[in-house]
């Protein structure tokens, strides 16, 4: 018997809210959805070990198709440690608007991996690339230019 599971939204850390959704909304495509200050009691505070002084703020963001499927949690007025490498987590996004995406990317200075070509497990071929946003998260996105090799 199968269990029942929900993925209900990823969610990253960023030090400035509006600097990220320069990435988030305008290049990449995402929606905002809703946006507030998050209460003092929070669970953001105690998972994500952020010291409790920190003003947070927390922005959810969706597609037409996937509501709610992102989330930025804002730690207003701090800095983050650089992410140790290896990465340990990324989100990957399928854009129809690849190019367009890779030339926001760079009009923002964003550091990007070498574009690398995708071949998928079922046979499609594409283009995929590793971005890097403001405060050291990894998103790689990739288009599908066929459905077979």
């Amino acid at each position: 018997m199968s269990k029942k599971i929900n993925f209900q939204r990823a969610n990253y850390v960023v030090t400035d809210l509006e600097r990220s959704l320069k990435l988030y909304r305008d290049v990449l495509g995402f929606k905002v959805i809703f946006s507030k200050d998050a209460p003092e009691d929070s669970y953001s505070y105690d998972v994500f070990e952020i010291d409790k002084s920190t003003d947070m703020g927390f922005c959810v963001l969706g597609t037409d198709d996937e509501p709610n499927c992102m989330a930025l949690t804002e730690l207003r007025g701090t800095t983050l440690d650089p992410i140790p490498s290896p990465r340990r987590g990324a989100i990957v996004l399928r854009l129809e608007h690849f190019d367009e995406a890779v030339n926001g990317v760079k009009a923002l200075g964003l550091k990007t991996y070498t574009e690398d070509k995708l071949e998928t497990n079922d046979g499609r071929v594409g283009r995929e690339l590793g971005i890097v946003d403001f405060d050291g998260n990894l998103v790689v996105i990739y288009c599908i230019l066929s459905a077979e090799k």
